[in-house]
């Protein structure tokens, strides 16, 4: 007898759990909102999360996730199969190599967003002897990321055209020693993102580095711009995106994705994009 009503009361205790298990799973699933995964510039962290939260807000059936990083780490990880509905790229080059060499972009879905600005900048109350791009060489340290990252090639570029560099063809392929040695041998502190710059200048690790005006939003009581360089030694800063051809995404991801890009190119996305410093006067 007591065997048996132990085995009732052990039935009676699964149950429980059981259904216990299930009302958690229902309350807290998503099951619902279709996902979209966006690869953008480490430059646009700061205003695609506030483009995503302003999204997210419009569409509360849809979530997007951000992947923020060098527009040339956020490619290799394309190629090499990453999941991604979206490539937000900081330079027109690694666009290109994703549409033309790799045919991972859906035809018709690229536009150029935003124009940026490399500034040659410095920590608000730095005393260097630096001014700007011609005398970095002044400053007893640098922070510049490495020519594979969009803001290093056109520093290098930039460093190219006043003729401070020995002219080469690709300009990525441009050490940060030789740019030491033009340089007299200043201390140069090589950065893998225009992000990891941006830290450096504004905690004081370095005295002078290279980034992006929207770099500063948000710093501007910490880093002080020294000068912004002129487009005709960069060329144009465009911002290109794309929807990426992702196998894994059903119909309705794939369309999400291509709402949220229409989103990106749209009037009320530019107001937000030239509060960071944007310039979203350019040519599709």
């Amino acid at each position: 007898m007591y065997k048996k009503i132990g085995s009732i009361l052990l039935i009676g205790i699964m149950a429980g759990v059981l259904t216990g298990c299930g009302s958690q799973e229902v309350s807290t699933g998503n099951s619902d909102k279709t996902e979209i995964t966006i690869f953008a510039a480490k430059s646009l962290n700061s205003v695609m999360e506030e483009l995503i939260t302003q999204y997210e807000g419009i569409h509360p059936d849809v979530t997007i996730i951000g992947n923020y990083d060098s527009s040339g780490t956020l490619l290799a990880q394309i190629e090499e199969g990453a999941a991604c509905d979206i490539f937000f790229s900081a330079a027109q080059s690694q666009m290109d190599k994703l549409q033309d060499k790799d045919k991972l972009i859906v035809e018709g879905t690229r536009h150029n967003v935003v124009n940026n600005q490399v500034c040659v900048v410095t920590q608000m109350d730095s005393d260097t002897k630096a001014t700007g791009l011609l005398t970095m060489g002044d400053a007893a340290s640098l922070a510049i990321a490495d020519g594979s990252v969009p803001v290093g090639k056109y520093t290098r570029k930039a460093l190219l055209a006043t003729d401070i560099l020995t002219k080469v063809e690709d300009p990525t392929t441009i050490t940060t020693q030789q740019i030491s040695e033009a340089f007299g041998d200043v201390e140069i502190n090589e950065c893998a993102n225009v992000g990891a710059v941006t830290a450096a200048i504004s905690e004081g690790a370095n005295e002078v580095g290279t980034i992006y005006k929207s770099d500063t939003y948000g710093f501007e009581d910490k880093i002080k711009i020294l000068e912004v360089i002129s487009y005709d030694l960069t060329g144009d800063v465009i911002y290109p995106i794309a929807q990426v051809v992702n196998q894994e995404a059903d119909k309705a991801e794939q369309q999400e994705a291509l709402k949220f890009i229409d989103f990106l190119i749209s009037k009320d996305a530019k107001v937000i994009f030239e509060k960071y410093y944007f310039d979203t006067e350019v040519t599709d």
